[in-house]
């Protein structure tokens, strides 16, 4: 049967950066990309993807009226639903869950990765659909040494994933998980369901979805753009 994006599907944009690796006073998902901030390219791309899907923005409650101030400064009506983050990316996304209900599948996504692909996104919404977890991967090419108190070694880089977003589950899952107590080991929701004891499964993500966090990440999406 052939998937077809609805209602059903939620995406969780977080977006809690400062900007103190960009070396900038304004936070990474603010700052323009194209004459556009990056987070509103962010937003784009999933309304693009699906025209009914419901969208969530969580911003640090201090860049709320920025926020809406960027808005009207870029005539920028894309529908979505502000909601106030936490200390950690955990109680962030936690705060985002106590708007979506038990049913569908949600999305969570970095808000400063603009240029992950409609495939992407379709082939973690499908996955999830099918199994229940999705999270995109992509190879590593670079060599990977590991680090120990003895130095450091090498280590077999094709039994490595470089981990992206959107990671995509099924609400109950989700909403289960985020139930737990947060440990320092939460670095993504990947990490978070699967202490739940669930397993996930890794789909192929695109490799121009770089998370923009440097001046030099910066050029990189221009140029891709």
């Amino acid at each position: 049967m052939m998937y077809t994006p609805d209602k059903t599907e939620t995406v969780i944009i977080v977006a809690g950066g400062k900007g103190e690796r960009m070396q900038t006073s304004v936070p990474k998902q603010f700052i323009e990309l194209k004459n556009i901030p990056v987070l509103m390219h962010t937003i784009s791309v999933f309304l693009s993807y699906n025209s009914k899907i419901n969208i969530i923005v969580v911003l640090p409650q201090t860049q709320m009226e920025n926020w809406r101030e960027l808005c009207k400064k870029h005539a920028f009506t894309i529908q979505h639903l502000v909601v106030k983050g936490g200390d950690t990316r955990f109680e962030s996304v936690k705060n985002g869950l106590r708007y979506v209900g038990n049913k569908g599948l949600i999305a969570v996504h970095d808000g400063v990765r603009p240029l992950v692909s409609h495939h992407t996104i379709k082939t973690c919404f499908e996955e999830a659909e099918r199994c229940g977890t999705a999270i995109p991967v992509v190879d590593a090419v670079e060599s990977i040494r590991q680090i120990d108190d003895d130095g450091s070694c090498s280590v077999d880089r094709s039994k490595f994933k470089l981990v992206q977003t959107p990671q995509v589950f099924k609400a109950e899952i989700l909403q289960k998980a985020y139930e737990q107590v947060f440990i320092p080991l939460f670095t993504d929701d990947a990490a978070v369901v699967e202490n739940y004891g669930i397993k996930i499964n890794l789909v192929k993500g695109n490799r121009e979805n770089i998370k923009i966090t440097t001046p030099f990440d910066l050029k990189i999406a221009e140029a891709l753009l």
